[in-house]
């Protein structure tokens, strides 16, 4: 799937498909708070949600003090959400429309999130790119969060095929500038009463 496809897609499930009807919908997203949580990071760190779209990732990090927050996608539909959701308190965060696997960062981060973007990279060059993206967009000693599909979660999310990942098999798929020091399975259950298994690790770029 080349950009322009993947962008005509999440336009058209953001526009099709109130928040609460899209089956990633969490909302305390705790497992990625969690994580960053234990990175130790202070609250003026740079911050960036990769595919973040709508999520409500973005409104715990500002609850928590979190002032130097950048959210990224594909779909301005979903950012759009994301700040008449926030009102005024998203005039803090930094929206980003882009597709990660041909976008140039100009400032580096201190952490970058990303919860079920990187498993729908099924081409390999496409996540080549990604890696490459990642490592020009982490400062060294900066922290990665990455969430999957499990192993043993599904084949397929919003109609597209994706690729499943343990903690090992993603932490060889970035290679060796990233050190994976964490990681912990997530059942998440959808609007629709549907399991699926997650795997959230977090890397040390060294």
């Amino acid at each position: 799937m080349d950009d322009l496809d993947r962008q005509a897609h999440w336009q058209s499930v953001y526009a099709t498909k109130a928040e609460r009807e899209v089956s990633w919908f969490q909302e305390d997203p705790a497992p990625s708070l969690d994580l960053i949580a234990e990175a130790g990071i202070s609250t003026d760190a740079r911050i960036i949600d990769v595919g973040g779209g709508a999520s409500r990732l973005v409104d715990g990090l500002l609850e928590r003090g979190f002032s130097r927050v950048a959210v990224l996608d594909l779909s301005t539909r979903a950012l759009e959400a994301a700040k008449m959701r926030l009102g005024r308190r998203g005039d803090a965060v930094a929206w980003i429309v882009a597709d990660v696997t041909t976008w140039n960062p100009s400032d580096t981060y201190d952490l970058w999130h990303d919860r079920a973007a990187f498993h729908f990279l099924t081409d390999s060059a496409d996540r080549d790119a990604y890696v490459a993206c990642l490592k020009k967009a982490v400062r060294p000693h900066g922290h990665v969060i990455i969430a999957t599909f499990a192993s043993d979660g599904p084949e397929r999310c919003s109609g597209l095929r994706i690729v499943r990942y343990d903690p090992d098999a993603l932490a060889a798929t970035l290679g060796p500038s990233f050190e994976l020091v964490a990681s912990r399975r997530h059942d998440h259950v959808t609007p629709g009463g549907n399991t699926q298994r997650f795997q959230f690790s977090r890397f040390l770029r060294v």
